[in-house]
């Protein structure tokens, strides 16, 4: 798959009640506190980040050196008109999928006010309009029904279980072809 770079005209892309912005090493006190959230923890998975170094190595070693290669990766999701990251959106290449996957995670306090639907919808037009994806997948755990529905919300339908990495907890799989 052949992305085309992230332009200033793409990034930082706003909504009508968010920015989504790269993340850079500044968000690390952010990002050690989302990944050590008990709903990531459960839904997503221990990403071994416990201090500031681990946290700036995560996003030195994921997002940017995903911008760098695919000029997508994750993005921080800010409300208009503040500095203070809530989580993040944004697209992925991951070993264990054939395909682009959109993912999501906003802080607690954050969460049940529509900011996932808005900052992944964005994310979607993003993809398809200046990335000229044609597939886009997402995987949740099947404890996760409250992902599973935003999934659906935003146009992707379940499609299968699957084992990545031969684990033995399966992950539902949901997928949006253009």
């Amino acid at each position: 798959m052949q992305s085309r770079p992230v332009t200033e005209a793409s990034l930082p892309l706003q909504t009508a009640r968010l920015v989504l912005r790269e993340l850079d090493i500044d968000d690390a006190a952010f990002m050690l506190e989302l990944l050590n959230d008990a709903d990531f923890l459960g839904n997503i998975g221990d990403r071994g980040v416990r201090t500031l170094e681990d946290a700036r190595r995560y996003i030195v070693n994921g997002s940017m050196a995903s911008y760098a290669q695919h000029g997508f990766g994750f993005w921080a999701v800010l409300p208009v008109g503040t500095d203070t990251c809530i989580g993040i959106c944004g697209l992925a290449r991951r070993e264990s999928l054939d395909d682009v996957d959109i993912g999501y995670a906003l802080l607690p306090a954050w969460r049940g006010q529509g900011y996932a639907f808005e900052a992944c919808s964005a994310v979607m037009r993003l993809a398809r309009e200046h990335f000229g994806l044609e597939r886009i997948v997402a995987i949740t755990a099947l404890e996760n029904p409250a992902s599973a529905r935003l999934l659906e919300k935003i146009g992707l339908r379940f499609e299968r279980l699957i084992h990545p990495h031969d684990e033995e907890q399966a992950l539902r799989l949901f997928g949006w072809n253009a």
